[in-house]
């Protein structure tokens, strides 16, 4: 079996009694967790109520993130949030203490990265209520994003039915080296799936070149799959233990055999990428599946005649928010410092969390980003 179908069939409500054909059968699931975003957690949270629990029988998070508009700066911003949405998080903050639900306050961070922080971990079972929850799927963690209705069926204890999706596997050999990052194996493969490739499948990333991707580098969506996900290897552990999960990293490790696909596993079709020959990419403009390498990036835009001017940049989203992230861009803007070069663009930093704001401040990355022109939201 592939890894993704291991994750899928240990979650089966009837595990005996299930018909599962890739790509035609419902799957009955029972997973781990929900995880919902402040916007779609309010109708959510009412349908839960006219069930009549006392509290929900999987364990869920509500995350106040989607409702803060970034328009002047991260503290007037988060203010003007909270006093615009007074009702809507009272009301979230009363039903979630209610309810027995984690609620995560205005300013905790993007409800991403708190779950990779928080709750993923390799081998389980997560829906969330926004598109990008595969996420999580840098932990080794099938999470697919749902509907508010889906969420409640499993709050309220009923099995969660998704049809059998395929599996399309992403072999990665080499290693990452020079400019290249994590980010552009996802660019590469927008561009070979398109948009809408991986439409009713789930992409599985594996082989040797995964060992040299941080676990928050791992990172896939904007393809039309049903999630996507990375086998496990020790950068899962060793990032499961420096957010305080050593005991689930060691678990892992345990098991780490059926945290993979099973030797000769078969695919519904099968990328491989030596990472070893990738080159930095740039994805668009107008959609994020037109890759372009870097080498042929400017013949490109004279060719087809794109805009030559960057205008703004955002160095943040569920996307490129973490530490990692945001040392790396650190770290460039302060070799340009050191030859007296300043940004002449605009550009925004958006840390995932605020464990995420508070580390670069300590370390100094928020100053050197602030220095070369950014704005902290």
């Amino acid at each position: 079996m592939t890894y993704a179908e291991k994750i899928l069939y240990s979650h089966l409500d009837d595990p005996h009694g299930q018909e599962i054909e890739r790509g035609k059968s419902y799957l009955k699931l029972r997973p781990d967790r929900v995880a919902c975003q402040d916007a779609t957690a309010q109708m959510a949270i009412l349908q839960f109520m006219s069930a009549g629990m006392p509290s929900v029988a999987t364990p869920t998070t509500v995350h106040c993130d989607h409702l803060i508009e970034a328009q002047i700066g991260g503290e007037k911003d988060l203010e003007r949030a909270k006093s615009i949405n007074k009702e809507v998080y009272d009301f979230l903050s009363s039903s979630c203490a209610k309810y027995n639900i984690g609620f995560w306050r205005p300013g905790s961070g993007i409800i991403h990265q708190i779950i990779l922080e928080n709750y993923a971990f390799p081998g389980a079972l997560m829906i969330g209520t926004d598109s990008h929850t595969p996420n999580a799927g840098g932990l080794g963690m099938a999470a697919i994003g749902v509907g508010g209705a889906d969420a409640v069926d499993v709050m309220a204890n009923l099995p969660w039915e998704l049809k059998a999706p395929k599996v399309i596997g992403v072999k990665l050999t080499g290693q990452l080296s020079g400019w290249t990052a994590p980010k552009d194996i996802i660019l590469k493969v927008a561009g070979i799936l398109t948009v809408n490739g991986g439409t009713g499948a789930i992409i599985e990333y594996h082989g040797p070149g995964v060992d040299s991707i941080s676990c928050t580098g791992m990172g896939g969506a904007e393809i039309g799959a049903t999630t996507s996900l990375f086998t496990f290897n020790d950068n899962m552990a060793r990032y499961l233990k420096a957010t305080n999960r050593q005991e689930i990293g060691d678990f892992a490790r345990s098991y780490s055999a059926e945290l993979r696909a099973d030797e000769g596993a078969e695919y519904d079709e099968l990328v491989e990428i030596n990472l070893s020959e990738l080159e930095p990419h740039i994805n668009g403009p107008f959609t994020p599946d037109l890759a372009t390498p870097i080498s042929k990036f400017k013949a490109a835009v004279k060719e087809n005649k794109w805009p030559e001017e960057l205008k703004v940049g955002l160095i943040g989203s569920c996307t490129n928010s973490s530490y990692e992230d945001m040392s790396r861009a650190a770290s460039i803007a302060q070799d340009a410092l050191s030859h007296g070069i300043k940004a002449k663009a605009h550009f925004t930093v958006t840390p995932g969390s605020e464990q995420i704001r508070a580390t670069i401040e300590r370390d100094g990355q928020m100053k050197t980003l602030e220095d070369f022109g950014g704005m902290v939201l």
